[in-house]
């Protein structure tokens, strides 16, 4: 059976481990090593803070050279000595806050709810505040098990930050218990929809590839020969845009046989159809009258949405399923691009 641990690392965005607080790290870049994007000169010489962390540090006005604080993370990295002002972590517990939520089924022992893209699931840095987990000890109160952690109350499974869909957190630790052993022995029905650049070239599939961390960025995960986790994704195609011959861009139906970190993303990139909007994976524009639907659609993240989920109850033993239609921006783009 898979640890606590592995479960709850399954599909989401890697957790950025947090580094000791208020702290000054000083670092030189030399005439050498200068010239490359600041953000990943400074996450090279740095190893502690990830670039995403580096990132938001320069936004907070926290990084700076010479005594002047730096802007743009993108700006080429200029030899000198640089400061980088990393605050003390956010406590570990987490409040809770009055965010409507979607929800599709309660009762004593869990709930289910409609994530919307854009929430992370528990905090972590850079999201502190607004997480599934902030909405659910306010909407829970003091209900919620205690399994998954202080930080991630409830917590079994997750889904990204900018994925949509279904998401079932436990109020009881017997609850929890309970559905951590359906999701370690994959005993749980899960379907995705994807909008993907171009399309698979066979209508039915399965992508069988372990994952790992990518060893060039640590916040993104690859495909890799030797190591890495067992991952399996069956897909199907359910509709075509554009040229039947060469496609401009299709809708999938994914369902996971394996839950590992970005699986469905690194997958289906891996076949030359990465999720429209993808910006982690989505190596190569779409087509140009795809990118006009994207703009129209209002499409801002990967296009992707847990859209049914469904298990047997741990405690009461009932047959429970689930489904959420596709949110406005992904609904709206399927309708953009069948009119290719």
């Amino acid at each position: 059976m898979a640890s606590e641990a592995d479960l709850i690392a399954e599909e989401d965005d890697a957790a950025e481990p947090s580094v000791a607080g208020g702290q000054t790290i000083l670092v030189s870049v030399t005439a050498e090593t200068a010239g490359e994007r600041l953000d990943k000169t400074l996450a090279a010489l740095a190893p502690e803070l990830s670039r995403a962390r580096i990132q938001a540090l320069i936004a907070d006005g926290r990084v700076s050279r010479a005594g002047a604080a730096l802007a743009d993370a993108s700006a080429k990295a200029g030899p000198g000595d640089y400061r980088i002002e990393v605050p003390p972590p956010a406590p570990a517990e987490p409040q809770a806050e009055d965010i409507p939520l979607t929800v599709l089924f309660e009762d004593a022992h869990l709930i289910v709810v409609d994530k919307p893209a854009g929430m992370a699931v528990h905090p972590a840095p850079g999201s502190e505040r607004g997480t599934l987990v902030n909405a659910l000890l306010h909407h829970c109160g003091d209900s919620l098990s205690g399994v998954g952690g202080v930080a991630r109350p409830g917590i079994v499974h997750r889904i990204d930050k900018e994925t949509s869909g279904i998401v079932v957190a436990a109020k009881t630790d017997a609850a929890h218990k309970g559905l951590s052993a359906l999701f370690a022995a994959h005993d749980i029905e899960r379907a995705y929809v994807a909008l993907v650049r171009g399309a698979p070239p066979a209508r039915s599939g399965t992508i069988e590839a372990a994952i790992a961390r990518s060893t060039n960025d640590r916040k993104k995960m690859a495909i890799v020969k030797t190591g890495g986790r067992h991952a399996v994704t069956h897909y199907l195609v359910d509709e075509v845009f554009g040229p039947e011959a060469k496609p401009l861009a299709a809708r999938l139906t994914c369902r996971l046989e394996t839950g590992r970190t970005h699986q469905i993303r690194v997958h289906l990139a891996s076949k030359g159809c990465p999720c429209l909007g993808d910006p982690v994976y989505g190596s190569g524009p779409p087509a140009e009258s795809v990118r006009r639907a994207m703009v129209e659609a209002g499409l801002g993240r990967q296009a992707l949405h847990a859209a049914l989920l469904g298990f047997r109850h741990p405690v009461t033993g009932e047959t429970l399923r689930f489904e959420s239609p596709l949110p406005a921006d992904m609904a709206r783009l399927a309708v953009l691009l069948a009119a290719l």
